[in-house]
């Protein structure tokens, strides 16, 4: 073992690290029981969990993705939203051919529905793998981040999986949780009590929402965005909606400007796509990303 140079007394710790005492072997003594109050506190999880101690949980929810990205060197990311309900088109179509074989119609018609949805798991994984590519060249790669649940989160996880890149899992505790997909990046799976300090972590890093179709959780999620971008809390960014026909069947945006529920102009906050390539194009018509590098550099002429 090498000899402490004497320069490192100038810099060494006066007191031992919280994580140095937390590892000491605790005495076996009278006060070393369930019911003692001896414990340190930061290792006592009975505290932790106390109602008074809310406060302390939700820091930590906070400040433990956000020290575990800047870590990883994550500055920028891009958020997929989407149903856990939509299926790879392989597992819809098995659905499909085992609804035909049972001779159940509402079945079969519910697996059909299944199948056409399907694709849109397709693009997202497409767009996922696509992103994760094209933006390596860039001074800060931009990262997918999902739900970490299975349906359109897996597509996301499984797209920038499948060419080599590092993807972000958000997850949520809730009764009846599903484990987090295998396409997320072991070190960014994160685990979420507080669904507010989760949507927080979606919108902090990201440069663009791309919302695939989806139940409450989707539409909480976008319309959260959406206010946060109208009414100037958030800056403006790309929100992307994959499917048009779904969307303007589900909501009725015309009739909210018609009754002047929103502006006119509330329109433009987002943009309908349904391929993973007109998804880019609108990322790289908004930020430059397809531009020579003399009209997009420090140094480049006004265009």
């Amino acid at each position: 073992m090498d000899e402490p140079r004497p320069t490192d007394a100038l810099t060494a710790r006066n007191f031992p690290s919280a994580e140095e005492e937390a590892r000491q072997a605790p005495p076996v003594s009278l006060y070393a029981g369930p019911e003692s109050s001896y414990r340190l506190a930061f290792t006592d999880t009975d505290f932790l969990l106390r109602e008074e101690l809310r406060p302390v949980r939700m820091q930590l929810e906070l400040l433990k993705p956000e020290l575990i990205q800047q870590e990883q060197g994550i500055q920028s990311t891009i958020v997929i939203f989407g149903s856990a309900r939509i299926l790879p088109p392989e597992d819809a179509a098995r659905r499909l051919d085992e609804a035909r074989a049972g001779a159940d119609e509402a079945a079969i018609r519910r697996a059909e529905n299944a199948v056409a949805m399907s694709r849109y798991y397709d693009e997202a994984r497409r767009f996922a793998g696509l992103v994760t590519t094209r933006s390596r060249a860039l001074d800060a790669p931009i990262y997918v981040v999902t739900g970490g649940g299975p349906g359109i989160m897996e597509a996301g996880n499984r797209g920038a999986h499948e060419v080599g890149g590092k993807s972000i899992g958000l997850n949520i505790v809730l009764p009846h949780e599903q484990a987090p997909n295998r396409y997320i990046t072991p070190e960014l799976c994160f685990q979420f009590h507080y669904f507010a300090l989760r949507k927080m972590h979606f919108v902090m890093r990201s440069i663009a929402l791309v919302c695939f179709p989806g139940g409450f959780g989707t539409l909480d999620e976008l319309f959260e965005t959406m206010t946060l971008v109208q009414t100037g809390k958030s800056r403006r960014r790309p929100i992307l909606l994959f499917g048009r026909e779904f969307w303007e069947k589900l909501v009725d945006f015309r009739h909210l400007v018609d009754t002047g529920m929103i502006s006119p102009g509330d329109l433009g906050l987002f943009h309908f796509v349904e391929t993973a390539e007109q998804a880019w194009e609108v990322l790289a018509a908004h930020y430059g990303f397809d531009l020579p590098a003399t009209q997009t550099g420090e140094f480049a002429d006004d265009i």
